[in-house]
């Protein structure tokens, strides 16, 4: 039986942003925090972070999503990736039991739970680079930190000038190659599957982390969980050199999701279809990978926000549930959202705002309805998780693939080939398309989204409104 994050939908949060924390940590319990912030904006007390987050798990089961990643998550002074403590709950959430409850609940809702490895730098008010700040050279955690050295002065008058993780101060690089290093995050690592009962690690930064470190990382989680999820965060390089060397079940897409709103706004379907190709074609650096795609995150402006038309944004859901990888939606672009990265210190904040779901304006509200239809659709579809990907028709405004999946699958019942038609309209008008039927078919049913089918002798002939996409299955 394959692993269960193979055929996993993911919803994505950022609880800092989505509970409405204030930007600095002062350690004090939650409410009070929340209080504070408030009253100094004039409005009311949020909910309690772990009451709205437990909310927003139930809407994302309702949806039909099957696992959250969640995160940064470690008490942090900031915006969650400088770490303070690694074995505690940002106190701007709540506690530790707060937190194992909410896990609870959601494995009670059948929704998996992944959260943040912040694991290539520290806070500098991390318990090592505190210890280095008061004891100087006489500390033992100057063997712990990338570039210390005593000869020059830092930015913040230590004493001693040090490397920031991309030359950003305020995050002290940590030294990966330092095995007493690895074995504190390996135990890091243990104790949040252990105490919380978590799913799963997205490692950030995968693609500049320790190689060594990703294999032992890997090797104690697997060999305590046989189906723990470790999936690195990778922006640039070959996604088949942590998918091979470092054996990590997956990386994030970055290509892909470049590719899917370029190819709208230019309406070129070639640079997607060319895109799926280049990775999982024939000759594909990543046959048999399961992706994690995605449209957007805390880190990149909103799926709405990138698009010249949102009507394109029927398409863009319809391709990325269907698409080969592991679909993931970005909490609030399920209502077409938008947000726009800015510039200075709060650059990201635009990104990751405070949503109330009951009090939520949806600017799409077609968009909900239709991921919802795709969730059920992937769940009774094994084709959708492992099938095989099919090229049907490719040109600038119109896009048609199947998913196939072949008699004698371990994921197939049936006994025989089964698959899946998505058929993508980029055009400002109708478009009518021919494809050749991938199976024998007696019957063709639109499952998610909007076209008019009619199967004719070998072929399917679809016709979609402008912007428009659907999911047809072929029985």
């Amino acid at each position: 039986m394959a692993p269960w994050y193979e055929s996993a939908r993911f919803y994505h949060i950022y609880p800092l942003g989505l509970c409405g924390c204030p930007r600095e940590n002062t350690f004090e319990d939650a409410m009070t925090q929340l209080a504070r912030g408030a009253a100094e904006r004039g409005i009311e007390p949020p909910p309690a972070p772990f009451d709205r987050l437990a909310t927003w798990a139930e809407h994302a089961a309702e949806l039909g999503f099957t696992a959250i990643y969640i995160g940064p998550l470690f008490e942090s002074s900031t915006h969650g990736y400088d770490t303070v403590d690694y074995r505690r709950v940002d106190s701007r959430l709540g506690t530790n039991e707060e937190f194992r409850a909410w896990v609870r609940h959601c494995h009670e809702l059948g929704i998996r739970v992944v959260v943040d490895g912040v694991f290539n730098h520290t806070g500098r008010d991390f318990f090592a680079f505190r210890d280095l700040r008061e004891k100087r050279w006489d500390s033992w955690a100057k063997e712990w930190y990338r570039g210390v050295n005593f000869d020059w002065q830092g930015p913040f008058g230590d004493g001693f000038g040090y490397e920031g993780w991309r030359g950003v101060d305020i995050l002290p690089a940590l030294d990966l190659a330092n095995q007493q290093v690895r074995d504190y995050l390996l135990d890091v690592a243990q104790f949040w599957l252990e105490d919380f009962g978590i799913d799963g690690i997205r490692l950030d930064s995968a693609d500049v982390m320790d190689f060594e470190f990703l294999r032992q990382l890997v090797g104690r989680m697997k060999a305590l969980r046989g189906d723990f999820w470790l999936m690195g965060e990778v922006i640039n390089g070959n996604y088949e050199r942590w998918l091979n060397e470092a054996h990590l079940d997956s990386v994030t897409n970055y290509e892909l999701s470049k590719a899917i709103w370029s190819a709208h706004n230019s309406h070129n379907y070639f640079e997607m279809g060319h895109n799926v190709l280049r990775l999982f074609g024939p000759w594909g650096a990543c046959q048999g990978a399961h992706l994690y795609t995605f449209c957007d995150n805390q880190d990149v402006d909103r799926i709405a926000s990138k698009l010249d038309d949102q009507a394109d944004l029927t398409p863009v859901t319809v391709f990325l549930f269907t698409i080969l990888g592991i679909p993931s939606v970005y909490y609030g672009s399920e209502f077409g959202i938008e947000g726009r990265k800015g510039q200075g210190p709060a650059a990201d904040e635009p990104l990751r705002p405070a949503l109330d779901l009951a009090a939520l304006s949806a600017p799409h509200p077609e968009i909900p309805p239709l991921v919802r239809a795709l969730n059920a659709a992937k769940a009774a579809r094994p084709e959708l998780s492992w099938g095989a990907y099919r090229e049907l028709l490719l040109q600038n405004e119109t896009y048609a693939f199947a998913r196939v999946l072949e008699a004698g699958h371990p994921e197939n019942a049936t006994g025989g080939e089964r698959a899946c038609v998505t058929a993508l309209n980029n055009a400002d008008g109708e478009r009518e398309i021919s494809v050749g039927l991938p199976v024998d078919a007696a019957s063709a049913a639109v499952v998610a989204g909007a076209a008019d089918v009619e199967l004719d002798g070998g072929a399917l002939r679809i016709r979609l409104a402008p912007h428009a996409g659907a999911l047809i299955a072929l029985d």
